[in-house]
């Protein structure tokens, strides 16, 4: 199923990604109904931190979603690592936060270390296409060396910052 407000094109390109879902419980199996009803079709699942850094490695996800609270290593610090530049061979791939806190400070901590978006629980299934949407259409470029400790996108060539569904 397809959402109406999205074209064709962007339609296609939603359909062919493959996204990863980095944490376990209940919120993470509804993100996975989500994706799939607007159209991605494949969904991977990783239930912890070092789990996720592997999975990366071995499919190469188009977009990682991460939930903040996770046991032994939590999102930030899954996040740190996939921005490292040893941490992972797609330190690139774009990163979704998922939280239940929208505490200031941690929408600041996500925007430091790489994050692209970040959603607040529970999530809506319009403001999680509304962020796959804006990594679509407004990616990041990437510099070639690390910038601020991590490597990937490059924040000093953007004036965007995670949006906090929730938060004004």
């Amino acid at each position: 199923m397809s959402d109406s407000s999205v074209s064709k094109h962007l339609q296609a390109r939603i359909e062919a990604l493959t996204v990863l879902l980095v944490g376990d419980g209940r919120q993470m199996l509804e993100v996975h109904e989500m994706l799939a009803a607007i159209g991605v079709k494949t969904i991977c699942e990783a239930n912890d931190g070092m789990a996720g850094v592997e999975a990366i490695r071995a499919l190469r996800p188009d977009i990682v979603i991460v939930d903040w609270e996770m046991p032994v290593i939590g999102g930030a610090q899954f996040a740190s690592m996939v921005r490292s530049p040893d941490g992972a061979p797609a330190s690139d791939v774009p990163i979704v936060m998922l939280t239940g806190h929208g505490d200031r400070w941690r929408v600041v901590e996500a925007a430091r270390i790489g994050v692209h978006e970040f959603l607040l629980k529970p999530v809506s299934a319009k403001a999680l296409l509304d962020r796959v949407v804006s990594i679509l259409d407004m990616p990041r470029p990437t510099g070639a060396e690390p910038v601020g400790g991590f490597a990937g996108w490059s924040r000093s060539r953007s004036s965007r910052r995670p949006r906090a569904a929730g938060l004004s």
